[in-house]
């Protein structure tokens, strides 16, 4: 819902969103427009529910934590689960087989099939359709008309106005084709998986599910046929984005940001991993998608222990309360940490009413190195093509500059498509990023089948899908580091005398959605809407930028707030 009311005399107005529409949980947004200019003055994020995980898993069997913190999203469950098994993991002191590792990889890069086509067609994408843009912006409906479509001979669209029509909610072949190709790559997650959302089958040390030769032929008819589909999709974005950059260079400004970008990685190496934190550096830059760090653009560290050691998390605009103390000096490499590092914060919930001079909202403020930190798809890629360490190229390979992906054929001939790091950072490359995405995951899970049907064929230890382990008595320290679909994702966990005595949880949207930090500088989505010049030109519609900054995130307030 769209609240408007004037500020002042002049041609400052207020206009408020709440809730933000086509998000995943409570998010609002408030601003200041200045409404001669075209521009953003004054921007919060909200995020108005509290999800609370972290005190509930206090004092609880370590293992709870796979199946309760992966119900804290029906988009990224397994992304959440897989992060608190690999906690467990690390806290146990155990590791899975090779086919365990392999069949995780391949769920994971699944459940990204499931969740890209739905950012892109049914939540981002009706910011692009007919309706929306003939009523905020009809001369680029009239351009669009005249405009022709560069993939045509991949996605079928003759003009990138049919491209618009298609992307209409509910009516539009995209928008409807969408829904239908989630649906197919959920069926091949819960032909391993057994249950999707939620899953219930990823356990420290591997899966509880059995897999023969059937699971994975049955699972690899579903991911192939994104082949195509990722194809076409990538086409899709590649020439909606050029379309309204030719038409108004200023579309480069919505959304924009500092390519200050954090991840985690995720897709194991099965014959790498082996969940210890010492060797998490090895381990890390063995991942199909590498983790690291870029601040302006440049490449600061892959290495998994800065990684996590340069994080904190404020709350001075956060409904938490501040705590003190905090167990540990050094993560267990020997590495400072801060007391305001995951290990050593405390969830200490303080209800109160949105004050956007105090607190007034329910996500902290996660930064590294002080600094504020987009993650997502795009974070991933630019991450992992800059630093040219994934060892796994037989489909994907990292340039330097850009990933280039070789899609096997299907209906289409085989194709090499390639995601460049662009000039500048936005909306519209947040999603373009999003598509290549796609044909990332399709790759990545493709590969794995492949790797699971050979360690099936050779049998023995390795085909195994679970470890045994045994859950220590003592003090200890576990944290998974993964991802999902829109972004980081790590559970830090604290277990004595086998229960949880302090469980944290970071998602990408935990750093986007995140509020000013103490230093009063804003989060991602903040800064970018703050960025953004108002384009329409329909007067009473001149927030559709705004929101289309926001939405570009994917942001998701159920997995931040906790």
């Amino acid at each position: 819902m769209q609240a408007e009311s004037r500020q002042s005399a002049g041609q400052l107005r207020r206009v408020d969103f709440d809730p933000v529409s086509r998000v995943a949980g409570g998010l609002a947004l408030r601003t200041v427009v200045d409404t001669e200019r075209g521009a953003v003055v004054e921007a919060s994020v909200l995020a108005t529910l509290h999800r609370g995980y972290e005190v509930i898993l206090e004092g609880r069997d370590p293992r709870d934590a796979i199946f309760v913190s992966s119900r804290a999203c029906g988009v990224c469950g397994g992304a959440h689960a897989t992060a608190s098994a690999l906690a467990c993991e690390m806290a146990f002191g155990a590791a899975p087989p090779p086919m365990g590792i392999a069949a995780r990889n391949m769920l994971s890069a699944i459940e990204d099939l499931c969740d890209h086509p739905t950012h892109l067609f049914t939540r981002a994408g009706p910011d692009f359709c007919e309706p929306v843009v003939r009523q905020t912006n009809p001369e680029l409906w009239t351009r669009a008309q005249e405009t022709a479509a560069a993939g045509a001979a991949v996605h079928g669209y003759r003009r990138v106005s049919d491209i618009m029509t298609a992307m209409t909610p509910f009516s539009g072949k995209l928008y409807r084709q969408a829904l239908e190709m989630s649906r197919i790559a959920c069926e091949g997650y819960v032909l391993v998986g057994g249950k999707y959302p939620h899953p219930q089958t990823i356990v420290p040390s591997g899966i509880s599910s059995t897999i023969d030769p059937t699971d994975q032929n049955l699972t690899l008819l579903r991911i192939t046929r994104f082949f195509d589909y990722s194809r076409l999709v990538a086409a899709v974005w590649d020439d909606l984005t050029d379309f309204f950059y030719a038409a108004d260079p200023r579309f480069r400004e919505v959304g924009a940001g500092p390519k200050n970008f954090l991840d985690h990685g995720r897709w194991d190496d099965p014959r790498a991993y082996d969940g210890t934190f010492e060797n998490a550096p090895a381990w890390g830059e063995r991942r199909w998608s590498t983790p690291g760090v870029m601040v302006d653009g440049r490449l600061r560290t892959t290495n998994l222990h800065q990684v996590d050691s340069g994080v904190e998390e404020y709350v001075a605009h956060s409904f938490y309360e501040d705590w003190s103390g905090g167990g540990y000096d050094s993560d267990p490499a020997g590495n400072r940490v801060s007391a305001r590092h995951p290990w050593n914060k405390q969830t200490l919930p303080e209800p109160a009413g949105p004050n956007l001079d105090g607190k007034y909202s329910w996500s902290t403020a996660p930064r590294w190195d002080r600094l504020p930190m987009e993650t997502g798809a795009g974070a991933r890629m630019w991450i992992t093509s800059s630093a040219r360490k994934q060892p796994h190229a037989r489909f994907v390979e990292a340039t330097g500059h850009s990933l280039r992906m070789a899609l096997p054929q299907a209906a289409l001939p085989a194709a090499t498509l390639e995601w460049h790091q662009p000039e500048s950072w936005n909306a519209l490359e947040r999603n373009r990023a999003r598509a290549y995405a796609m044909v990332h995951a399709t790759m990545v899970a493709y590969e794995n089948v492949l790797i699971g049907l050979n360690l099936t064929r050779e049998g023995g230890p390795d085909a195994h899908v679970f470890s045994a382990y045994d859950i220590p008595k003592d003090q200890r320290v576990g944290v998974g580091y993964w991802g999902g679909s829109r972004g980081s994702v790590s559970h830090h966990m604290e277990i004595d005398s086998r229960v949880i005595r302090n469980y944290q949880i970071l998602a990408g949207s935990t750093f986007n959605c995140s509020p000013a930090d103490a230093q009063g500088t804003p989060g991602p989505i903040e800064a970018a809407v703050m960025a953004t010049p108002l384009l329409s030109t329909a007067r009473s519609e001149r927030c559709i930028d705004a929101l289309r900054a926001v939405r570009s995130f994917d942001p998701c307030t159920t997995c931040a707030t906790h």
